[in-house]
């Protein structure tokens, strides 16, 4: 992959392909700011639903692989604890909790449990989210912090997610 990567790097990097002994500008280069990824993702959407994409996967190929790139260089989700990154992803699909119930299976309670920061993320629904939104399963498996229903009521962080040590009488 790193060899890929090194390849199309140096690649695109050149302004002109000879082929045939005639020049031909090069379609794509590397990803250098926010607006020419967000072109990219465009482009890569329409190749993805023209009817005849198999001739184009060479092209499809090289795109997804110029986004990747751009992603891992300017990942922001190392930043984001998974439950603001899903906050996020909802809001920029217009998505509710009711929605987000019926895409991964699961209860709406189980839901705003995970919104509220009571329930963890499973394996199983942090691989429908990546899918789902087209992210790697990374953006959401990472550790945050979980409100202990516990201490609930407690309003200084530090010790909201700590659990009562249990006294018992007979010792």
């Amino acid at each position: 992959m790193q060899n890929t990567i090194r390849f199309v790097n140096k690649v695109t990097n050149t302004l002109s392909i000879f082929t045939n002994m005639e020049a031909t500008t090069i379609k794509y280069t590397i990803i250098k700011n926010k607006d020419q990824y967000d072109r990219y993702c465009t482009q890569l959407e329409t190749l993805l639903t023209q009817a005849n994409s198999e001739s184009l996967q060479d092209e499809i190929d090289l795109v997804t692989l110029l986004i990747e790139k751009y992603n891992e260089e300017h990942n922001t989700f190392k930043e984001t604890d998974p439950i603001t990154l899903l906050r996020s992803f909802m809001q920029d699909h217009q998505l509710k909790s009711q929605d987000m119930a019926a895409i991964l299976g699961i209860g709406k309670n189980y839901v705003s449990d995970i919104l509220n920061y009571k329930k963890g993320l499973s394996k199983e629904v942090i691989r429908k989210l990546a899918d789902h939104f087209k992210v790697r399963q990374e953006a959401f498996n990472r550790p945050y912090k979980l409100i202990s229903p516990i201490n609930a009521h407690l309003r200084n962080a530090r010790v909201m997610n700590t659990t009562k040590q249990l006294q018992y009488a007979g010792k």
